[in-house]
């Protein structure tokens, strides 16, 4: 596995969209049935960037450190990977 395909892309924006949503509801209604529609939506999403970015074989270990911060891990995971890709791009 080399460059993130548009999955990763997609569980990337989840991810960090699906956590404001959390953050939102917890710092103002509290709504439970928000809190149990999004909280497994998040992990999902969450568990796809960290098992993804640690099965690629271009990722370095700071990569992967970025892969668990939940939240911005995915955005950061595909910002590193698309400079990686580049670099070797222009080495080649």
């Amino acid at each position: 596995m080399t460059v993130p395909t548009g999955f990763f892309r997609i569980a990337a924006c989840a991810e960090l969209v699906t956590l404001v949503v959390l953050l939102a509801n917890l710092a103002t209604l509290r709504l439970a049935p928000v809190s149990s529609l999004i909280g497994p939506t998040h992990g999902c999403a969450y568990l796809v960037i960290v098992v993804t970015t640690w099965r690629n074989d271009r990722a370095v270990a700071g990569t992967k450190v970025a892969a668990l911060l939940p939240g911005i891990g995915g955005i950061l995971v595909l910002r590193r990977l698309a400079s990686a890709a580049e670099q070797s791009q222009n080495l080649a």
